[in-house]
Order: structure tokens, then C-alpha cells, then sequence
């Protein structure tokens, strides 16, 4: 079993997309943890996966409320755009955008 050294912590995210003149929701994410691939019996890098749920509506949200799953590699890597990289997903800290954020959760999956 290969076990991640790097995982993100459970909290709220925003992804690299992320407008800051939208509304607070657009490309946010709550992370619930990491997860393995069972039938890979975790061995291979892309074995282990980030399990989180969109927080803006025009997402898997409409497909049922579904989590998504990302590969932990992927989401904890860097993108580059415009020649400049950055963290694909950037841990939320600001109280009350997370106490925002949270609300918005109760309403959507609640």
C-alpha cells in the first residue's frame, strides 16, 4: 500500500479559476478527505483520490448532489498560466468567507 506523504487538510477551497469579483461560491470546494481506490489496493499513484463537493450549483451538484473525486497528485500540484505557477487549490482561511461558505453548504446539501 502506498500511503500519500502530502494530503489536504478538510476545510474549504478555492480553485485556481477562482473569480474574485464573482460571487463567493464560484470554484469553491469543501474537501471531505482522501480516499483509495479499492480494486488498486492503493499501489499506484493515481490509487488515492481527493473527495470534495462543489459549492456553486453548475457542477456535479446538479447530477444529484454527487461528491467529486479528483487525483490527489492533481490537486495537490501546481498549474501554470500565463507563465506564472500557483497552487492548483488554495486552502480558504478567512473566517468569514468560511462561515459564508458554510451556509451556503447547509442550503445545498443539507
Amino acid at each position: 500500500m502506498k500511503i500519500p506523504t502530502q494530503v489536504p487538510i478538510n476545510g474549504f477551497y478555492y480553485h485556481y479559476k477562482h473569480d474574485l469579483n464573482g460571487p463567493i461560491n464560484n470554484y469553491a470546494y469543501e474537501v471531505l478527505g482522501v480516499g483509495c481506490h479499492t480494486e488498486d489496493d492503493c499501489r499506484s499513484e493515481d490509487a488515492n483520490m481527493v473527495v470534495y463537493r462543489p459549492l456553486y450549483e453548475e457542477s456535479v451538484y446538479k447530477a444529484g448532489k454527487l461528491f467529486d473525486l479528483r487525483p490527489l497528485e492533481m490537486w495537490m500540484g501546481n498549474v501554470t498560466k500565463d507563465g506564472v505557477t500557483f497552487p492548483r487549490f488554495t486552502l480558504i482561511t478567512d473566517s468569514l468567507v468560511i462561515d459564508q461558505l458554510k451556509e451556503i453548504k447547509e442550503k445545498m446539501y443539507e
